[in-house]
């Protein structure tokens, strides 16, 4: 007894996402949330695994991803950062988050 099936078994749909696809996720993830990303798709009616809708929500639909430059403040706070911390700056931001 193991896991069911990764997308490539399955004959789940692969590669880029459509506006639709994108709409279906966001309506259901607002509507019931994302407790189970395994069960999400077929809950969903998407064509997709749940890996694969966990990383589009996470990394391109969620309402909180800041897009676009950094402003000067946060310039400011990165590079003073670096100088104090090196590259371990980056583990005391997502900590501090």
């Amino acid at each position: 007894m193991g896991r069911a099936p990764c997308c490539e078994k399955m004959g789940l749909k692969k590669g880029p996402w459509s506006p639709e696809e994108d709409n279906i996720l966001i309506s259901y993830i607002q509507n019931n949330g994302h407790s189970n990303w395994r069960a999400l798709p077929k809950l969903a009616g998407l064509l997709r695994c749940g890996k694969s809708c966990r990383l589009r929500w996470t990394n391109y639909l969620r309402p909180d991803i800041k897009r676009g430059n950094f402003t000067k403040e946060e310039e400011d706070t990165i590079i003073k950062l670096h100088e104090n911390l090196g590259n371990r700056s980056v583990f005391f931001l997502k900590k501090k988050n």
